[in-house]
């Protein structure tokens, strides 16, 4: 069994920051790959940044220089940084976690539930 919740979100001003956390927990041998999604009302869910283990980190272009993808290995705890918000940025935001069990296990993907963004201008 894996959880991942996020927590960490809410209703901010242009131009302020914010950082959203992404907790799993559960029986997780090793982390493969974190990422992040989001979904607008009316859009289709779209990739916002992904990490894997060795630390390369890729974004998408509307977020690029002012997300920030990181990880807390000491307790599977996946961090998505926020500056220079936009009201665009208004979104509800999803944690991905490519996670295996067990040593030489099968990777599967962990989704959280979303935790709103709202961004004010």
């Amino acid at each position: 069994q894996v959880q991942v919740e996020e927590s960490g979100g809410g209703l901010v001003q242009a131009g302020g920051s914010l950082r959203l956390s992404c907790a799993a927990s559960g029986d997780i041998y090793s982390m493969n790959m974190e990422a992040w999604y989001r979904q607008a009302p009316g859009t289709q869910r779209e990739w916002v940044a992904s990490r894997v283990s060795g630390g390369a980190t890729n974004y998408a272009d509307s977020v690029k220089g002012r997300f920030t993808i990181s990880r807390d290995n000491t307790k599977n705890t996946v961090y998505l940084q926020i500056d220079s918000l936009k009201p665009e940025d208004t979104a509800v935001y999803y944690c991905n976690i490519r996670a295996r069990r067990r040593p030489g296990g099968i990777l599967n993907d962990y989704w959280g539930q979303g935790i709103q963004v709202t961004v004010s201008s």
